[in-house]
């Protein structure tokens, strides 16, 4: 399993990442964004932490010389983007560092799109739509509809986004059969304050999770959770 805690905007944060043993780190670098951080304080953040997890910069249809801005004061391991693939491609090849689309999907056909989309990238991050009037298009604390993903195996890693929190994760990934989760807002308390237990209650719930069931063992989970005998 692997697991995303992104947001991360104070040392304690990263410190219970690092702690955790999570496999990556997510600094936003959008700015209406509760979890926005500059690059300088990105960079003075990871520094607290000199053998922390590989970090993840997320950005919102970013122009060019503002991932460059920020890279050059926070070299950063991967690029989560918000955008069209085609920009998407145009990113990874102007800075040559892996690069995650991040979508929104409500149907088994948006993940068909998506796997067509995704052509010359390198990762998936799949979460709801934004609800209306969202200004944002992630981070808004919705589930997708965790059963939709059953099945689902793109030729892309992916993680589960949206909605996560340590009470609901391993249900997730036994409904999803994902192999990776990212969590921003459920590891909170208040909107962009985040939590050090809950980081580690995460992390410690996805470890423990029955990843990737069967289609008859997804069936039997469901049946449980309802009640079925």
């Amino acid at each position: 399993m692997r697991i995303k805690i992104c947001g991360i905007n104070s040392a304690e944060a990263l410190a219970a990442v690092v702690a955790g043993r999570a496999d990556y780190a997510g600094f936003v670098f959008f700015a209406r964004s509760p979890r926005v951080v500059t690059a300088a304080q990105a960079a003075a953040i990871r520094a607290t932490q000199p053998d922390a997890t590989p970090t993840v910069g997320l950005f919102v249809e970013p122009k060019l010389d503002e991932i460059a801005a920020v890279l050059a004061v926070m070299p950063l391991d991967i690029l989560q983007i918000y955008a069209e693939p085609d920009r998407a491609r145009e990113i990874r090849g102007r800075f040559g560092r892996p690069v995650w689309l991040a979508r929104g999907v409500s149907s088994r056909a948006d993940l068909a799109a998506v796997e067509r989309e995704s052509e010359g990238l390198d990762g998936l991050v799949i979460e709801s739509k934004p609800p209306p009037g969202a200004t944002r298009p992630g981070g808004n604390a919705t589930a997708i509809d965790w059963s939709l993903l059953a099945g689902w195996y793109p030729r892309l890693p992916w993680l589960l986004a949206g909605g996560l929190t340590p009470d609901n994760v391993t249900a997730a990934i036994a409904r999803s059969g994902t192999k990776g989760v990212d969590v921003s807002s459920g590891v909170e308390t208040h909107p962009g304050v985040k939590d050090p237990a809950l980081i580690t209650s995460f992390i410690e719930a996805s470890r423990n999770a029955p990843a990737g069931l069967s289609a008859a063992g997804h069936a039997e989970y469901e049946r449980r959770e309802q009640g079925v005998p």
